[in-house]
């Protein structure tokens, strides 16, 4: 089984963003994400990319998932977090890369551009309260 994700949208792109929008969706050859909030969730999104804690990013390479690799990304906190959070701590965030193919592979992007996960993502996400604010549903392939 397979499992399409909707993870929570925490902010959007930083000023050091590097996106090529003549595609869609826009390619990124940098990712900076400014953080607005966050309620915790180890899988975050920011259209068309997605971010993981280091935390998550250590279950995923002991499960040996497939379909992504890891890059860097800028994470910064706007004003608006800083007010919301006073002193909060966020973990450091790896860039998910997702190139795997959706309804195959443990990570792949649907032709909707959706999140689609393997069943051992998905119960490594919910055991790792990842998809606390995340909404989720059975993928159907077309």
């Amino acid at each position: 089984m397979f499992y399409e994700l909707e993870p929570e949208v925490t902010g959007g792109f930083g000023k050091n963003a590097i996106l090529d929008s003549a595609t869609h969706p826009p390619e990124v050859k940098f990712l900076h994400i400014e953080l607005d909030g966050w309620l915790g969730d180890h899988l975050l999104e920011c259209f068309p990319c997605f971010i993981v804690t280091e935390l998550l990013a250590n279950s995923l390479a002991q499960l040996g998932a497939v379909g992504y690799s890891l890059g860097s990304v800028e994470v910064t906190l706007s004003e608006q977090f800083r007010e919301l959070y006073p002193g909060r701590n966020v973990p450091k965030f790896l860039w998910l890369k997702v190139n795997g193919c959706a309804g195959k592979d443990d990570f792949g992007i649907s032709d909707e551009n959706c999140l689609i996960v393997s069943e051992c993502v998905f119960d490594e996400l919910k055991k790792s309260g990842g998809l606390g604010n995340c909404d989720s549903a059975l993928y159907e392939k077309s």
